[in-house]
């Protein structure tokens, strides 16, 4: 499956039954340098929507919610020693957790990549 795309700039790609979520390269533009990340404990349940993960920068703290409903099955334990992964590669090697969905179709409610630029366009 391809990657969607939350209106709160998330992103989440599935690969087999384990979906990795992270914020968009948009995002990691309007936070600025990233200097902390506070990411969930295994094995937490999140629900879409819900509270998930802190990112820092220093400008300022955003929460980061989950796109789909699930339960954590790991996280990207190299952003403690170099947050700035996220600003170099957000949709990539810059990854917050994994989630096992609860809800697959709930992926379906996100935005294909083209509607997310559509988004961002009506946003400037």
């Amino acid at each position: 499956m391809s990657t969607r795309y939350t209106k709160d700039h998330e992103w989440i790609r599935l690969d087999g039954d384990v979906a990795t979520v992270g914020i968009t390269e948009h995002a990691q533009e309007q936070l600025g340098d990233i200097v902390y990340v506070e990411l969930p404990e295994i094995g937490k349940k999140v629900t879409k929507g819900g509270d998930a993960a802190v990112v820092e920068s220093v400008k300022a703290a955003s929460d980061v919610y989950s796109p789909a409903s699930g339960e954590v099955v790991a996280v990207n334990d190299a952003l403690g020693a170099s947050p700035g992964a996220i600003n170099e590669e957000a949709e990539g090697k810059g990854w917050f957790f994994r989630l096992k969905l609860s809800s697959p179709d709930e992926l379906n409610e996100l935005m294909s990549a083209e509607q997310y630029k559509e988004f961002l366009a009506s946003l400037e």
